[in-house]
């Protein structure tokens, strides 16, 4: 059973929540201020977090960053601000995805199995090596020189995509459908953000073995130089 984890200062909003993630078998942990989320993130080892932007004595852009500093755990971020803008900085920081309130329970459960989909997805092939990347695509790891990349899993799924796809190119809105979802209704500005962090993280990828290309017009593509 999958444990998600709901901090929401909002009681009768946490509630309506548990109701309906319990009704489709989720284990539900709440916590309702931002001063004890990590304490109870790093007991409880969520699947998932339901994570309120606007908390008590720790807002959630600290927690999602406090999280991603040490967890892949996918996050989804909720909150009453609607413009675009915190849309894209709750991406950029590493947020999985973005719900504006007000919001359906079901469609916050939707987007739940959605997340989690993405995160737990597996492929046909177990491990592929690009130079000295490496990526278990079963067990999901990456490696540069032996050494583990932490990303999240909406980064992460990006990268196994493009990887299991060499030297081929993919728009933005081919990216949003194979790995976003054909229920996501955010920005593709999305897209852009997240190749910049795997560039980021894949800083010590040796340039003359390969690099997440960009084809102007056309897309993005993981182009391999060497094998």
């Amino acid at each position: 059973m999958k444990k998600i984890l709901i901090i929401e200062d909002e009681f009768a909003i946490s509630q309506v929540l548990k109701a309906y993630l319990k009704k489709v078998q989720y284990e539900v942990v709440q916590c309702y201020t931002g001063g004890e989320a990590m304490t109870i993130f790093e007991s409880e080892m969520p699947d998932l977090v339901l994570l309120d932007v606007m908390l008590p004595q720790k807002n959630g852009w600290t927690i999602l960053k406090e999280i991603r500093a040490n967890s892949s755990c996918p996050v989804i971020m909720l909150t009453a601000l609607g413009d675009v803008n915190y849309r894209l900085e709750g991406f950029d920081k590493g947020a999985d995805d973005y719900i504006t309130k007000p919001f359906i329970a079901d469609e916050v459960v939707a987007r739940v199995k959605a997340v989690l989909r993405r995160a737990l997805s597996e492929t046909d092939t177990t491990f592929k090596s690009f130079g000295q990347l490496e990526i278990d695509f079963l067990g999901h790891s990456v490696r540069i020189k032996g050494k583990e990349i932490v990303l999240t899993p909406r980064d992460l799924s990006v990268l196994l995509f493009l990887a299991e796809h060499p030297n081929q190119t993919f728009t933005r809105d081919q990216l949003i459908e194979h790995i976003w979802g054909w229920e996501y209704e955010g920005s593709d500005r999305a897209v852009d953000l997240a190749v910049k962090r795997l560039r980021k993280a894949l800083s010590n990828w040796p340039e003359e073995e390969g690099e997440i290309k960009t084809l102007r017009g056309l897309g993005y593509q993981f182009n391999v130089r060497k094998k």
